[in-house]
């Protein structure tokens, strides 16, 4: 496959059809489709359905679609690399990070990245596995920091554990069942939830089916933390967090933990990565102080 095969077809699925895709690429049509052809003899298989309407990818573009989105982001970092150690400045880091670690270390460590990279461009997406995984396995990311749950990993990813992080059911003060004890009381309010995989909800849900505890009835899904903490602090929604957000004394302001029993299980915080992607040297020296702060944060909570 060449790049400019590759580059053309990632552009086609960015544009949704030949005509958007060619004008992008400042090329006439008949060449763009051409280089589809081309491509699709390379790889022998139809990759685009054309109609109309504009295109479509068969089974076999969507596979092949993630891989070249990897793949030329690859090479952006490979030439990122090559710039950061033959002394080249304008490094580029994207991460995604749980809000646990950005309410948490985090901070410290930005104004020390920033200090020795003063020109880099750090790009930072919230870190929750559902957009960690693609956008590791497409390229976007250089590494991620978020809680894991017993998803499976796709094989491409791995996943380095570094500490454990209880999880506590929240809601405002005042609450009244701040005090409940028993989780068929705290199953007939109503809750605020991130229901995706992965997610802290999605993780409470089935340890209570697990342990044959009641469920919440009503359930307001909601992916953005900010938005959830919003919602607890300022109504009778209850929820579940990582205890290093439900405690911190700025993003939980207003939340107090329950005392409900028994407590679900610890969830583990780690960093997902590409296997046998190496990082740049500036994601590499980002990627080690966010490990020994999180190691060092946890060493003195104990």
């Amino acid at each position: 496959m060449k790049h400019q095969h590759i580059k053309a077809f990632v552009q086609v699925a960015d544009s949704g059809s030949i005509r958007a895709a060619a004008r992008a690429l400042h090329i006439s049509q008949s060449a763009l489709t051409r280089s589809m052809k081309e491509l699709e003899e390379d790889v022998g298989a139809e990759l685009l359905n054309r109609s109309y309407r504009g295109v479509t990818f068969t089974d076999a573009g969507k596979a092949l679609l993630a891989r070249a989105r990897h793949i030329l982001a690859t090479m952006d970092r490979a030439r990122d690399e090559v710039r950061q150690i033959s002394g080249g400045a304008g490094a580029k880091i994207a991460i995604g990070i749980t809000p646990v670690v950005a309410t948490t270390v985090f901070p410290d460590i930005y104004r020390r990245f920033a200090h020795a990279f003063p020109d880099a461009q750090l790009t930072l997406k919230e870190g929750f596995m559902t957009e960690i995984v693609p956008g590791l396995l497409e390229g976007q990311l250089d590494f991620g920091v978020a809680i894991s749950t017993r998803d499976t990993l796709p094989t491409e990813l791995s996943f380095k554990p570094l500490t454990q992080t209880r999880l506590l059911i929240s809601g405002r003060a005042g609450h009244p069942l701040a005090n409940a004890t028993d989780w068929q009381a705290l199953s007939k309010a109503r809750w605020i939830l991130n229901m995706t995989n992965g997610s802290t909800g999605h993780h409470l849900l089935h340890w209570l089916a697990e342990a044959g505890l009641p469920r919440p009835i009503h359930v307001v899904h909601c992916t953005s933390p900010t938005l959830m903490m919003e919602m607890l602090r300022r109504t009778d929604l209850v929820g579940i967090g990582p205890d290093r957000l439900m405690v911190d004394p700025l993003s939980s302001c207003g939340v107090v933990p329950f005392g409900v029993q028994p407590h679900p299980p610890d969830a583990t915080l780690g960093l997902f990565s590409v296997r046998g992607v190496p990082f740049t040297p500036a994601a590499d020296r980002l990627r080690i102080w966010l490990e020994r702060a999180i190691l060092a944060a946890d060493q003195h909570t104990t």
